[in-house]
């Protein structure tokens, strides 16, 4: 394992100094790394959603790869495209929400067994806004929130990724819960 995470960070400096084709060897050696993450968001999205997993996956790696980010190795990566991976997420919401306001021009049947739950979209978009400012007051709470609802690992992961006990961990992610269910509260439905 440690070769390979030594591997990742090799190609992951190269990338950084423009070496075009270190991202596609990189993507072998983070898939499942990724694709347990992309699992762990559609877990909790509605069941219809547009995106399945490997395009979730698909539409993050082309956002970090594309991006001038100075990586510190294969952890920071990952924490990196959980981030990105809630991001696309928030995205794919709004457009819905666009969508539902008329933003799309082209009318079109509905189908019932396509039908998107408004419910759903709009609970994305609460959780977002409410974790955007948990990051502005406590960025590591917010981090642990991400990488444990979103990223579905656990807390001794967590604890490696983030370089902190697994005590701290635990804490954060029980007070940053509680801070994030008044906040939601908080926000106009």
């Amino acid at each position: 394992m440690h070769a390979v995470q030594g591997q990742a960070t090799l190609l992951l400096q190269a990338m950084k100094n423009g070496d075009e084709s270190a991202a596609e060897k990189l993507l072998p050696l983070v898939y499942k790394e990724l694709h347990r993450l992309a699992s762990s968001y559609m877990r909790r999205e509605r069941p219809d959603h547009t995106l399945q997993a490997t395009a979730l996956i698909n539409e993050a790696y082309l956002r970090l790869v594309n991006n001038e980010i100075d990586w510190q190795g294969r952890q920071h990566f990952i924490v990196v495209a959980a981030n990105v991976m809630r991001r696309v997420l928030v995205d794919h919401a709004r457009a819905h929400h666009a969508e539902r306001r008329g933003g799309q021009l082209q009318r079109v049947e509905l189908k019932e067994e396509l039908a998107i739950s408004e419910k759903r979209s709009s609970e994305v978009l609460a959780l977002h806004e409410a974790l955007n400012h948990l990051d502005e007051l406590n960025p590591r709470q917010a981090k642990v929130v991400e990488l444990r609802y979103f990223g579905g690992l656990s807390i001794e992961e967590i604890g490696n990724i983030l370089n902190i006990s697994e005590r701290s961990v635990k804490r954060d992610w029980a007070l940053a819960r509680i801070w994030l269910f008044k906040e939601i509260q908080k926000l106009p439905a």
